[in-house]
């Protein structure tokens, strides 16, 4: 059975396209008797409006993509959800894609949202793109950066919603250094986004405080918990192993606790942690201890969301940027 179309609809309902067409998409003043009509009309011939015309003929596709490292991590989850709670109610969808930490996917990525005629774009980066990102902006494509920092040249400031990566990192090292520990393992992501530089300089920040004459035993790996995992073997492994672990992400703090566990050490008596981000299988420790950095990724994305409606409907000035930085506070698990 062929679909169908707009112009059997209006002589099915004895009325113009046109008048057709401002009852779908409710333009313009139209009769109750004559939108009757049109939706009878619609029913019998089972007829569905073209979301690419109508995107084409509105300039808008109603479409939002979402690149993010990991789409399986429970803060960008988190985020992602707070973004949907904003948009979705004003008509709009997300489009999700995951760069599993990898440039040149993103690169793809971006490339195949702009195709797409995306309405916005929120990004949370893998670091490298920044030429791919310019023309996604001068393309006139809304982008709000998440949880990461990317520097464009010639003064490019991009809308930002992301943490204060220094100082919480700071306040986790600082609090393990005031329980007298002082041989401090560090286990790191990738160090060309700027969540991995900002949160190791917090660590440092507290060590100087300290006055520590020594540099942090560091693993750089990716934010995964098998970087995590691969962190703590190499640290046991070393002649001189660290007394506590800072890991600067939650999926790494989770594979840091897995594989403590599997060498049956005990947390916080054999070795102490603290994570930047909660983990939630902490709690199923006994007598854990754990310090970790609160995060509010369902406030990030509801922030986010907003920035992008106003974005979208050009309500802010084109030349400034929009940076909402959120503090961490450290807690923990007892």
């Amino acid at each position: 059975m062929s679909k169908a179309t707009i112009k059997q609809v209006a002589r099915e309902a004895g009325i113009s396209t046109a008048t057709v067409s401002r009852v779908l998409n409710d333009s313009g003043y139209v009769s109750d008797e004559i939108k009757k009509r049109v939706l009878e009309a619609v029913a019998k011939l089972n007829y569905r409006p073209s979301a690419v015309a109508r995107s084409l003929k509105q300039d808008k596709t109603y479409m939002i993509g979402i690149i993010v490292p990991d789409i399986s991590n429970p803060y960008f989850m988190g985020i992602s959800r707070g973004i949907e709670d904003v948009v979705g109610p004003e008509g709009f969808q997300l489009l999700f894609c995951s760069s599993e930490e990898n440039p040149a996917k993103e690169s793809k990525q971006l490339r195949l949202l702009l195709e797409k005629r995306v309405d916005a774009i929120v990004l949370a980066t893998s670091g490298g793109n920044e030429s791919v990102v310019r023309g996604v902006w001068e393309a006139g494509v809304p982008i709000v950066l998440i949880d990461r920092k990317l520097e464009l040249d010639n003064g490019v400031r991009l809308d930002l919603v992301a943490e204060d990566n220094v100082d919480g990192a700071y306040q986790l090292t600082r609090k393990l250094l005031q329980d007298g520990y002082r041989r401090i393992g560090v286990v790191n992501g990738p160090i060309r986004v700027s969540t991995g530089k900002e949160r190791y300089e917090g660590v440092l920040k507290a060590m100087r405080e300290f006055a520590l004459p020594w540099e942090p035993l560091v693993f750089n790996g990716e934010f995964t918990a098998e970087g995590g995992s691969r962190a703590v073997a190499e640290f046991l492994a070393s002649d001189h192993p660290p007394a506590a672990i800072v890991s600067l992400n939650n999926r790494m703090s989770l594979g840091v606790l897995l594989e403590i566990v599997r060498h049956g050490l005990r947390i916080p008596d054999d070795l102490a942690v603290a994570s930047f981000g909660e983990v939630e299988a902490g709690s199923l420790l006994k007598r854990p201890a754990l310090y970790y950095t609160e995060q509010n990724p369902n406030a990030m994305g509801r922030k986010t969301g907003e920035i992008l409606l106003a974005r979208i409907r050009r309500e802010l000035p084109s030349a400034e940027a929009a940076i909402e930085i959120y503090p961490g506070e450290v807690k923990q698990i007892q």
